[in-house]
């Protein structure tokens, strides 16, 4: 339909038939208006595997219809490779169509504030930049195939923990710069049909009817003109909701809130011309998923099952390779112990649980290629210690290469409730502890939806393969990572404490008496452990390989920036080889950080700006040109509720990960120095530093009553400290009236 189309079928509808296509026509459908016409398109989740529920409604939560389950996004995260979380994104959609539904309740991009959220495994990072780079392509990659992605959870639900009513108290600048960052980036480049609002309130006002969110950030300042669509059962309160910017309701059949808004309309509490508007978008929706739903397609589920043990395998983070226990050689001598090698946990639980077409698992993986590999079970996923279990796994390893498959069973995260800490169960850390004393080399493979707690075991392992939970073809897409058919090449997109308190926002997780603060601000993640200079057990952007990587030759081009220079337009270009320096072809990820040691604001000591994913065939070198932007040099200046870059020292610095940095470089950045409005409340040095005359009067009035601000820096301070209108109440250099008058020239 066209937007003529549109609003002449707006006409056609009466006042109740508005209001009811802004809630959902049930669990899963949109509002029908049959007299019209008009269809009820089908959305449902989720953001790594399509969850179709066979009988259409809520109770049905866990009888989908089969369909592939891709890595979670914690995984497709540790990919770093845009490319292939593309085609994934694609091979969702092409589900997603085949089964006639019209919009694919995902990608979640929440920041990863802490370990302990029951759902970070459907969230990207705690880094803005990658988390928003990886999620537009996903975006992309979805509505290629005709179908819609639903951005979500918009915004700050970085907890479970009283997820429905908690209010998050976030400073505007960390808002803009953490927990914005990332849908900004999706919404202005992907263009998601729908963005979904949260349940929880943002500095005390619920997602769902956030008007300064929905409307003034979303729609007027990154101009998007898709459809707003609530959390099933966020809302609130539906009149004040669909007035802040909120448009369709879900899940429906919601007539006590239709009769809400009928009302309001009625009454004149709400403009007829703000309900018309919520439906002109859900039309748009209507007319947009109007192919899918007359062609729905089908799709090649043993392709899709390849591809899933594709992003599996590049899921996969080697963290720790010592004396190169890995790739595995051959079958001799080696044996899997742990329960999650036979039966393996590969999804989280909550809405976002896939009925997967198949499930590959590590052993028969292993066996498929080598035969009858020995295997013990170690523990049970009851997490029931059984010494039993323990002790013919002990048996079983002596003198061997053991490959532990451990990690965090179902119970332990989930979507409704957060973890209440980062270690491993016990009965598996014995095991661990056991089997170490007694193998010739111990290798553990991990699979947790969040990182874990390492410190404690670290030592005796000699290899770690953290693999996430890693889709229906975790199993065959890690055997191919031990066994070196395929190189590792994943990294962190999120760091691993050495303890939990070390973490900054632990102070305020999670919360209390309804809020939680977010007091940390922008210090989460490395940004945080970089401040306060912790050591970590593993960084930001850590990943091995079986090859090794050289950095070199880093040349810095800068250009200056002025009032005109555009916010996406380049201003520094950093330029460095990348080569590979072992034997084996291998894929490489270098990051550029930056850094602001002149900033006259708080900046983090080093922020992820770019990178690239290189592969390279062994003795080869590639030269990588990164163009960095003025918005990628920028705070947000909540004075001057804009992006703000200032002059002066920029370090570049580029490599393998937030903590391993070969190559560092500065520039000089010349640009205009920050201006800040002058208000009553400035301070008497800021205004003396911008108006001649006030400085003046200042001076005289001092000198007045004996104090010498030059010689007299104890009363300098305390004077220049002040905002400009308590000055005056202590010493009338000026009426008040005369100091706004300068104030409106």
């Amino acid at each position: 339909m066209t937007p003529a189309e549109i609003t002449d079928l707006i006409s056609q509808l009466t006042l109740e038939e508005k209001a009811s296509l802004c809630s959902g026509g049930d669990s899963w459908h949109l509002q029908t208006v049959e007299r019209l016409g008009i269809p009820g398109p089908m959305v449902t989740d989720g953001p790594h595997g399509l969850r179709k529920v066979a009988d259409g409604s809520m109770a049905g939560i866990y009888d989908s219809v089969p369909a592939t389950c891709f890595p979670t996004a914690a995984g497709l995260a540790s990919t770093w490779d845009p490319e292939l979380v593309h085609d994934v994104g694609a091979a969702l959609g092409e589900e997603t169509r085949a089964e006639a539904v019209s919009v694919l309740l995902g990608p979640g991009i929440n920041m990863k504030r802490s370990p302990l959220c029951g759902r970070n495994f459907e969230y990207f990072s705690e880094d803005p930049v990658l988390a928003g780079i990886l999620a537009t392509e996903l975006v992309r990659g979805i509505q290629s195939q005709g179908v819609g992605a639903s951005l979500k959870h918009f915004a700050a639900n970085n907890q479970e923990t009283d997820r429905l009513r908690v209010s998050a108290g976030i400073d505007e600048r960390t808002l803009r710069e953490i927990y914005l960052s990332a849908f900004e980036m999706v919404v202005k480049h992907a263009k998601p049909w729908t963005v979904m609002c949260s349940y929880n309130a943002l500095n005390g006002v619920y997602c769902s009817q956030n008007r300064w969110l929905l409307t003034q950030v979303l729609r007027n300042e990154w101009g998007y003109d898709g459809l707003v669509i609530s959390d099933w059962g966020a809302v609130v309160d539906r009149v004040e909701g669909l007035r802040a910017g909120l448009n369709l309701e879900m899940p429906g059949d919601a007539p006590h809130n239709d009769a809400r808004i009928v009302e309001a309309v009625r009454n004149g509490d709400l403009d007829e011309e703000v309900l018309d508007t919520a439906v002109a978008r859900i039309l748009t929706l209507v007319a947009q998923a109007s192919a899918a739903m007359a062609d729905p397609g089908s799709y090649d589920i043993e392709a899709h099952h390849q591809l899933a043990r594709r992003a599996a395998a590049a899921s996969a983070v080697l963290l720790k390779n010592d004396g190169d226990a890995l790739p595995l050689t051959g079958p001799d001598d080696v044996v899997v112990i742990g329960e999650f090698a036979r039966t393996p946990r590969f999804q989280g639980a909550g809405s976002s649980k896939v009925n997967p077409t198949r499930v590959d698992t590590a052993l028969d993986s292993l066996r498929h290629i080598w035969g009858d590999v020995p295997f013990a079970p170690g523990f049970a996923l009851t997490g029931e210690s059984d010494p039993r279990l323990a002790e013919d796994a002990e048996s079983l390893a002596r003198g061997k290469t053991a490959v532990l498959f451990l990690g965090l069973p179902a119970v332990a995260e989930s979507e409704g409730y957060d973890r209440t800490n980062t270690d491993l169960p016990a009965d598996q850390l014995d095991l661990l502890a056991c089997v170490s004393k007694v193998a010739s080399h111990t290798i553990v493979v991990l699979s947790n939806g969040s990182s874990v707690g390492m410190a404690e075991w670290d030592d005796q392992a000699d290899a770690i393969v953290e693999c996430w939970l890693g889709g229906q073809a975790s199993g065959s897409g890690v055997v191919d990572v031990l066994t070196g058919k395929v190189n590792p090449s994943g990294h962190l997109a999120e760091t691993i404490a050495v303890t939990l308190s070390d973490i900054p926002a632990q102070l305020n997780f999670p919360g209390e008496f309804q809020h939680v603060t977010y007091g940390e601000g922008r210090y989460i993640g490395y940004r945080g452990l970089d401040v306060i200079e912790r050591e970590v057990a593993y960084p930001f952007g850590h990943g091995l390989s079986y090859t090794t990587f050289d950095y070199s030759d880093l040349d810095l081009a800068v250009r200056p920036v002025t009032d005109e220079t555009a916010q996406d337009e380049s201003v520094l270009t950093v330029t460095f080889t990348i080569s590979n320096t072992g034997d084996r072809t291998g894929s490489a990820v270098p990051q550029v950080y930056l850094g602001f040691p002149d900033a006259t604001v708080n900046r983090c000591v080093r922020e992820l700006k770019a990178f690239r994913r290189v592969e390279l065939a062994p003795g080869k070198s590639r030269s990588i040109t990164i163009d960095l932007t003025r918005r990628d040099l920028s705070y947000w200046d909540i004075l001057l509720q804009s992006w703000a870059v200032e002059p002066g020292t920029v370090r570049v610095e580029v490599g393998r990960s937030s903590r391993d940095l070969p190559l560092t470089g500065v520039v000089i950045l010349d640009a205009p120095t920050v201006h800040h409005p002058l208000r009553r409340d400035s301070t008497v040095a800021e205004w003396m530093a911008a108006d001649e005359e006030f400085a003046a009067k200042v001076r005289r009035a001092t000198e007045q009553t004996g104090i010498d601000l030059d010689s007299d820096p104890t009363t300098a301070a305390f004077i220049l400290a002040m905002p400009a209108y308590k000055m005056l109440q202590m010493a009338p250099i000026m009426t008040p009236e005369e100091l706004d008058e300068m104030l409106g020239d």
